[in-house]
């Protein structure tokens, strides 16, 4: 069982590249890195006919969101206000940063 990377981290604000959702901004509420899909919100929406149980007191038909591939969004740059890439790069003080391909912008900092 390999493990598989993702380029996206949970609470990324990311733009869908392909499908029905084509455009659209959302932020990660999940990733599934052993299958290479990410959960978005409010993107992918399908609908769940559910059946009422314990956990669900009312049944009926329920939206939610659905695993899309990884590889159909890229995290958006707030200072390109598109979709890029992303770069790691290591600063000066030794912490690991993410930052925009295009222009540089720093998107988050890791310890």
């Amino acid at each position: 069982m390999s493990i598989n990377k993702v380029h996206v981290k949970k609470g990324d604000t990311v733009v869908v590249l392909s499908g029905k959702d084509k455009g659209k901004k959302g932020k990660v509420l999940e990733v599934l890195a052993s299958e290479g899909k990410v959960v978005v919100e409010n993107i992918n929406m399908i609908t769940k006919h559910q059946k009422a149980n314990k956990q669900v007191k009312e049944g009926g038909i329920i939206h939610k969101e659905a695993p899309m591939y990884a590889s159909k969004v890229a995290v958006y740059c707030p200072n390109c206000g598109t979709g890029r890439r992303v770069a790691h790069d290591t600063l000066a003080d030794g912490s690991k940063v993410r930052k925009c391909v295009k222009c540089g912008e720093i998107l988050d900092t890791q310890k």
